[in-house]
């Protein structure tokens, strides 16, 4: 009962999202695997996405501009959110580790197993950009 069939478009998806450094959405995900494989629906990359992130083999980032993306790095790490432009950059040298879980779990005693650190505000292009030019 628990075993997983394989699939080639679920590999696909996988590698696909494992080589690259955008955390994209299922849409850009379906963009970028349409081509090699016509049958693919938007459905099933949305199920293939959540069965990957239930299996633990990516992460989700969070909801952007109103779409769910994901990352391919499973490894702890830190994000910064643009909230103009939606652009999503990896902080792997800001993110809380071990100890911080540790410290939590013994001060308020439960068993911490993640934490996922967001930081939100205007990315350097949106920064620099003029007020009256907000998209």
């Amino acid at each position: 009962m628990n075993n997983v069939r394989t699939s080639k478009k679920r590999d696909a998806m996988l590698a696909l999202l494992r080589s690259t450094r955008r955390h994209p959405g299922a849409d850009w995900v379906y963009r970028e695997m349409k081509s090699q494989y016509p049958d693919l629906s938007l459905g099933t990359v949305y199920r293939n996405l959540n069965h990957l992130c239930e299996r633990g083999l990516l992460r989700r980032v969070g909801a952007v501009n109103g779409q769910e993306r994901y990352d391919g790095v499973i490894a702890p790490h830190s994000h910064f959110i643009c909230n103009r432009c939606g652009a999503i950059v990896d902080l792997p040298e800001h993110s809380p580790g071990p100890d911080y879980l540790d410290g939590v779990s013994v001060q308020y005693g439960f068993r911490a197993e993640s934490c996922e650190f967001i930081v939100r505000g205007l990315c350097r292009d949106c920064a620099d950009a003029r007020p009256d030019a907000q998209t």
